[in-house]
């Protein structure tokens, strides 16, 4: 399998949809996710999954219940726990990278018209 190099900068301007995920590569059994937010996603949980956000672009409102909201700008991560429930929100368009096991669904325990079930390669 050759090795390849990702240019983040390449791959955001591939795609313009908000919350769908788009896979640019595996890690052992992870999937790396870029994805673009901007409003508010649904209160949701990972039960079996911890869940890492790093944001590229923008700045990220991760609300969670009954701890404070975490904010994260440019060049900051968070990992979000297994059955922490939580909710991104983000005032303007944020670009961000996901490390997530391959099983895990962006919707969590959720199911609403956002989840997305067969996420896009780019």
């Amino acid at each position: 399998m050759p090795v390849e190099k990702i240019t983040l900068a390449e791959k955001f301007g591939k795609f313009s949809e908000h919350w769908t995920p788009k896979i640019v590569g595996e890690l052992n059994d992870s999937y790396i996710k870029l994805a673009k937010v901007q409003g508010e996603f649904v209160w949701h949980h990972h039960a079996d999954e911890d869940e890492l956000f790093l944001v590229v672009q923008g700045q990220l409102t991760i609300k969670l219940r009954n701890q404070p909201d975490l904010v994260l700008g440019p060049g900051e991560l968070a990992v979000i726990p297994r059955g922490v429930e939580h909710r991104p929100v983000a005032s303007e368009e944020v670009h961000l990278v996901l490390l997530e096991p391959k099983a895990t669904k962006h919707t969590g325990n959720v199911e609403t018209d956002r989840t997305v079930h067969d996420l896009e390669w780019i």
